[in-house]
């Protein structure tokens, strides 16, 4: 089973410092966990590991679970690789192995599978068959497998301690910036250019229209926002607005992530698009007329370049 149910990166099965989590976002608390772990690795002479999941647990174990990722799995483990760990072990998450006991998992994939011989254990982390057990069993197992269990402290800001929970609960609140606080750079989605209702070209405001596809992404709070677009083939971010919303003004039905980037021109369609929030900017509201709508367009776009400018200046 576990042969199956497991794989790392580049076959590093040195002994090692390891921490295990699924690490969505990548946040600062993540950030500094493992940051103790490449320290402890560093003081001992083994090699680092980050240890995730290829899915959210949440959805082997309950089907009709739908989860609302602050990254995608692609984009975790390029922001894991970022932080200049040895290696990252991917465990494709299995019923398998969400019944084993935690005892059982330490010693048939930490110990015996990724050569693990310290844990460093996120303040909140449990793991095993229902999460029954906690740090105090974990260091109990670990004598007996020959496997140091620490625990690290929480990260806090603003005497919050960050958390991917509380990262969600921002941006659903349409506090962008304390998410960008949170994850050390800003909120992003990643999609594909796909045909809209092309009512924003005919008021001058043409909009690429995103489909993140099956991806799970998190979408921030409805509203308008100012966001830096990065279009596949260029390399240098595009200050632009973006609306997510139900297009109230034209009796939408249907969510739509409309992204217009500021004194671009050429055809999108079919291209990949980045999108990083900076600011929301205001809430979606049914317009008068399309006129109406315009106009206000117009002053929100001379809003978000300010915005925009200010907070790259403030970047410097």
């Amino acid at each position: 089973m576990l042969d199956d149910s497991y794989y790392t990166l580049n076959g590093d099965t040195r002994p090692c410092v390891a921490t295990i989590g699924f690490f969505d976002g990548v946040h600062r608390g993540h950030q500094f966990l493992i940051a103790n772990v490449m320290e402890e690795a560093k003081q001992t002479g083994l090699a680092s590991l980050v240890i995730t999941f290829d899915r959210h647990p949440r959805q082997v174990l309950n089907q009709d679970y739908q989860p609302q990722l602050l990254t995608t799995l692609e984009r975790k483990l390029q922001l894991i690789s970022l932080t200049g760990v040895d290696n990252i072990a991917v465990l494709r998450f299995s019923k398998e192995m969400a019944a084993l006991t935690a005892r059982e998992f330490m010693r048939q994939v930490l110990a015996e599978h990724l050569n693990v011989k310290t844990l460093v254990i996120g303040y909140d982390n449990r793991f095993g068959h229902d999460r029954t057990e906690g740090f105090d069993d974990y260091v109990a197992y670990g004598r007996e497998l020959g496997i140091q269990v620490v625990q690290a402290k929480s990260y806090t800001i603003d005497n919050m301690k960050v958390s991917s929970s509380l990262i969600r609960s921002f941006l659903k609140g349409g506090e962008v910036e304390m998410a960008t606080r949170c994850l050390n750079r800003p909120f992003e989605l990643s999609g594909k250019v796909v045909k809209g209702f092309q009512e924003g070209r005919k008021l001058g405001f043409p909009t690429a229209n995103l489909d993140l596809g099956d991806s799970d992404q998190l979408i921030p709070k409805d509203g308008v926002y100012a966001v830096w677009a990065t279009v596949e083939g260029l390399a240098r971010p595009l200050p632009a607005m973006m609306d997510i919303g139900f297009r109230p003004t034209f009796g939408g039905s249907t969510l739509s992530l409309e992204v217009n980037i500021v004194g671009f021109h050429g055809n999108l369609y079919g291209k990949q698009l980045k999108v990083q929030f900076a600011s929301r900017v205001r809430d979606n509201r049914k317009f008068d007329s399309p006129e109406s709508l315009a106009e206000q367009l117009r002053e929100d776009q001379d809003n978000i370049i300010k915005i925009l400018n200010k907070v790259t200046k403030q970047n410097r």
